[in-house]
């Protein structure tokens, strides 16, 4: 099933935001042959502070496939093993225009997440992809406060 960001988008809870949703519209991604972008044009809940999207103050979530897909290569004769298991990077990209200073242009901020597939494994072990996927989407969520209290404060 191809990526297809459904409008408006649930925000995960953070301590200062109620209720955020994010109303997006498709947008080209910076890679169009290999990207998937939306950019936010409206705000749900309470947000204060908070803009959409814009030149100057971009809001946008991203999608990457690789540029060519790599597949695994020829068994060693001699000892039977793989001589290399390329990998595949997905990735998903983040960006926010935050101010570092009151009066001052926004900066930007991003989060990524790149997900490594070792060649072969999306056939031969495709549940454990999907498992790992699983945890670290799921421990996101979980933490998703707790991930936002820590990059104000340093303390993990």
């Amino acid at each position: 099933m191809a990526i297809n960001l459904t409008s408006p988008v649930t925000g995960a809870p953070q301590n200062g935001l109620t209720s955020p949703t994010y109303t997006h519209v498709v947008d080209t991604a910076p890679q169009g042959t290999i990207g998937k972008q939306y950019a936010v044009t409206a705000l749900g809940g309470t947000q204060t502070g908070v803009a959409a999207h814009s030149v100057a103050n971009p809001f946008t979530t991203t999608f990457f496939k690789p540029g060519t897909l790599k597949v695994l290569g020829a068994i060693n004769p001699s000892t039977g093993l793989l001589r290399a298991v390329p990998k595949n990077t997905y990735k998903c990209i983040s960006r926010k225009g935050v101010l570092p200073l009151a009066g001052q242009p926004a900066s930007l901020a991003m989060v990524e997440t790149n997900i490594i597939v070792p060649a072969g494994s999306d056939t031969a072990d495709p549940l454990s992809l999907k498992a790992l996927l699983s945890l670290h989407i799921g421990a996101l969520q979980q933490l998703s406060a707790q991930i936002g209290d820590t990059v104000l404060t340093a303390i993990l």
